[in-house]
């Protein structure tokens, strides 16, 4: 027989911190549709509470050191998976903190070529300091990847190349061009606390109609991070085959990815840029339908400051267009209150561009929990310890 007690929560909730740091094992399993790096020092701020987060990650960054392996080797980008892996790593001594430190290596830029490939060989040969360190048997698993991208780099620019970005490229070609068995192997090598996944095993880009009318492909344009910010709002996103047309593709998740939305306790749209990152996970058929299916709470926590991808979006902008894209799969069965619950914010420290309506949010059916998540140092954006004390309390 199964009981439903409703019950007032505090944010935070002290004591129910205080057990979930005393068994992070036990921890709640709070989902995050996430990519980039707005959320990295949050992920690495839960595992001292939970170990069983869940990581949605977008592999369609198409720009930085991701754009040079994507265009080699025609695959998913990897960077944002490595990023959040690392994130959730352990890094104390019973961890593997040689395993880390290699991982987190980056080749020098401006080194020649036949420097870059001295040091890759040092690697490959496991005469490289950080490869050195690493003890058996880890060592040669370690190695084999190596000897499995010389095999297959050619005249791959080594340039800022990353050494994790290579190694979990060589892993998934060595499987058949599937991501989750080399993240799985990644994952236990660094001692991961959480499960990170990839939204879909596929190599596709991002795309997007501007409000001028005008058509943008690539993650990269659409940041202002690499290109200039744009000069229009965005008014549509969608999937593409490849960066030279925008044409619609449609992909639907894995019926694994569906059984890890329907596991969660907690559904979070996170802090991040909100179409490349947040909405990017949401644009593949299914995963409106996997969210619907799952009754626990879903919660938006908006980001502060300025994003370049919300040109001409004020709060309440983002929360349509955030339904919008979650309620797609089937429009006319798939409620508001299925798909997004609360709305966490701070209205006194924080920036929302149009400011914060809480009665037309409220309107929506959904709840505003207003609470302290920017500190001092933080600001103008969210404090990564507040917002996971926070999202644990809600839990």
């Amino acid at each position: 027989m199964r009981i439903k007690i409703e019950r007032e929560v505090g944010v935070p909730d002290w004591i129910k911190l205080e057990r979930y740091r005393r068994t992070p094992d036990l921890g709640p399993r709070i989902l995050f549709f996430s990519g980039g790096t707005a959320m990295k020092q949050t992920s690495t701020e839960l595992t001292q509470y939970t170990h069983n987060t869940i990581h949605i990650i977008t592999p369609f960054d198409s720009g930085g050191s991701s754009a040079v392996i994507r265009n080699k080797f025609k695959m998913l980008a990897v960077g944002d998976i490595r990023s959040r892996l690392m994130a959730l790593a352990d890094q104390s001594v019973l961890g593997n903190p040689e395993i880390y430190k290699l991982f987190s290596y980056r080749l020098p830029e401006t080194a020649d070529d036949a420097t870059l490939r001295a040091e890759f060989d040092l690697m490959k040969a496991s005469e490289h300091p950080l490869v050195r360190d690493i003890p058996a048997p880890m060592r040669k698993i370690i190695r084999n990847h190596f000897i499995q991208f010389s095999e297959i780099m050619d005249d791959f620019d080594l340039r800022g190349a990353s050494i994790g970005n290579i190694i979990l490229t060589a892993g998934y070609i060595a499987n058949r061009r599937h991501i989750d068995p080399v993240i799985y192997i990644f994952s236990k090598l660094v001692e991961v606390k959480g499960i990170v996944r990839a939204t879909v095993n596929e190599d596709l880009h991002l795309a997007a109609e501007l409000d001028d009318g005008s058509f943008v492909v690539g993650q990269h344009l659409l940041t202002g991070k690499e290109a200039r910010p744009l000069a229009s709002g965005i008014k549509e996103l969608w999937l593409a085959k490849n960066l030279e047309d925008s044409t619609l593709c449609r992909v639907e998740i894995r019926e694994k990815l569906k059984e890890l939305i329907r596991s969660a306790e907690l559904i979070c749209y996170p802090v991040g840029s909100f179409y490349s990152s947040v909405v990017a996970n949401l644009l593949p058929q299914g995963i409106g339908n996997a969210i619907k299916t799952n009754k626990c709470p879903k919660i938006f926590t908006p980001n502060t400051g300025n994003d370049p991808e919300l040109k001409c979006h004020s709060l309440t902008d983002q929360i349509h267009k955030l339904l919008c894209y979650l309620r797609k799969d089937d429009p006319e069965n798939i409620s508001t209150k299925d798909v997004l619950n609360f709305i966490l914010l701070d209205s006194v420290n924080g920036l929302y561009p149009g400011g914060v309506n809480k009665a037309e949010i409220n309107k929506l059916g959904i709840q505003v929990i207003d609470c302290e998540l920017i500190s001092e140092k933080s600001t103008p954006h969210l404090d990564p310890a507040l917002l996971s004390k926070a999202l644990l309390s809600l839990t």
